[in-house]
């Protein structure tokens, strides 16, 4: 798989099956080595349901994102300010049933995902605490971005519906 970001990683999991079901292996420390992570989140998202694009404006967050079940669109785009990839986004899609079911997305990216199953749970593990009064967000839809995401009306939080755009995101931070 190519990754147009070199600071994300891509983690292929072994999937051990039998007659009770299912064993995988997540998380390996000795794969991100030097990386801490020190807040774990869960969340669960019906079909359709877009979180993000959510970024801390201080105390950046990186981010090691699996999916426990279901199947999502995953997104990280780079807000770091003097990134060669300033802007860029990198997609791909997660499953608890392929083999590409963990991302790494480093600090200074906006992250969002949208739930592609009926029923989807994504585990967290975040390098930093949330810090609400330092948590925004990019519209998911920003033009300058050009994501192409998998659906065009997705189901979003009140929060959400009111992101700002990238290019207020790039006067108000840059």
């Amino acid at each position: 798989m190519k990754i147009n970001i070199k600071e994300i990683k891509i983690f292929k999991s072994k999937i051990f099956y039998d007659n009770r079901g299912f064993f995988k292996e997540v998380y390996k420390k000795k794969l991100l080595a030097n990386k801490k992570l020190i807040f774990d989140c869960v969340s669960s998202s019906k079909k359709n349901v877009l979180r993000g694009l959510h970024l801390q404006t201080k105390n950046s967050q990186a981010k090691f994102v699996t999916v426990i079940k279901g199947k999502i669109f995953d997104v990280a785009v780079d807000l770091r300010k003097n990134s060669n990839t300033f802007g860029k986004h990198f997609s791909i899609i997660l499953s608890n049933k392929s083999t590409y079911s963990s991302i790494y997305i480093p600090e200074g990216f906006a992250h969002a995902f949208c739930s592609l199953e009926r029923e989807n749970i994504v585990y967290y593990g975040c390098s930093n605490y949330r810090e609400k009064k330092n948590e925004i967000g990019i519209a998911w839809n920003d033009k300058d971005l050009k994501i192409k995401w998998p659906i065009k009306k997705p189901i979003l939080s009140k929060k959400d519906l009111n992101n700002i755009s990238f290019q207020e995101y790039f006067d108000k931070y840059n």
